[in-house]
């Protein structure tokens, strides 16, 4: 049988992110969420719109949904399916690093814990599944934030502190969020928890729509090196779980 066509999953995503925003977006907007170059984006546009499944608003606006499209399918990934596909990875990734794991999802401007890996050892352990975190003061929330459609919106809801380094300014948050776009992981250090830190990379699904999140806690010394950057065998260990989990999805 022949091969999955890329073009096409890049094509869907974009649908599915267009469908999933509160409103138009940009080629920019686009292009970041998905992980794509400007032009790739544009270009899967231009056929998008020559077709009627986009439309755009006025000569080079913002995109949305196309009327001649029925149905987008739009919806989020089922939060049990990522659960699934994502548990074969966490389980060894929590014994390799000694580190608590969880895997998140982006709902109604939270991070919902979906799978949430006790780090090994006997010290007493809450079990997270279900509880929301805030994105902005989290490593899983700004792994989720910086590629979600939507982000803007939850900026303006405003960014509550939860310890001294928590970040309170939207123009600092947008920031941090350009650099996780950039190097591919979110990092938080102390801004949830006094004494904690955390590294976090997303979770793509089909087309490379960002459907989730994979993350490790644990003691800021443990986590980060003695200059507070988190150390690179752990940011490397999470990014490869969060591959693994990327291409189970992607070949479901």
């Amino acid at each position: 049988m022949p091969g999955s066509v890329q073009s096409i999953e890049r094509a869907a995503a974009i649908l599915r992110l267009l469908g999933a925003a509160p409103g138009p977006l940009g080629v920019t907007e686009i292009a970041e969420a998905l992980g794509l170059a400007k032009g790739t984006t544009h270009g899967l546009l231009r056929t998008l719109h020559r077709v009627g499944f986009v439309d755009q608003d006025g000569s080079g606006g913002k995109y949305r949904p196309g009327a001649s499209l029925l149905d987008l399918g739009s919806g989020p990934l089922d939060l049990n399916e990522l659960r699934s596909h994502a548990i074969n990875w966490a389980d060894p990734l929590a014994a390799r690093t000694g580190f608590a794991v969880r895997i998140g999802a982006l709902q109604a401007g939270a991070v919902v814990v979906v799978h949430h890996v006790f780090r090994p050892d006997d010290t007493q352990q809450r079990l997270d599944v279900g509880s929301s975190l805030p994105v902005h003061a989290t490593a899983l929330g700004k792994a989720l934030l910086a590629y979600a459609p939507n982000a803007s919106v939850v900026l303006a809801q405003g960014l509550p502190p939860y310890s001294h380094r928590t970040i309170t300014d939207p123009d600092e948050l947008r920031a941090s969020l350009d650099r996780v776009r950039r190097r591919g992981w979110a990092t938080e250090i102390e801004e949830m928890t006094v004494g904690q830190a955390g590294v976090a990379v997303p979770i793509r699904g089909h087309g490379g729509l960002v459907v989730g999140a994979i993350g490790v806690s644990g003691a800021v010394d443990r986590v980060c090196d003695p200059g507070l950057r988190p150390r690179n065998a752990l940011v490397n260990r999470v990014r490869d779980a969060a591959r693994a989990v990327s291409r189970d999805l992607a070949n479901d």
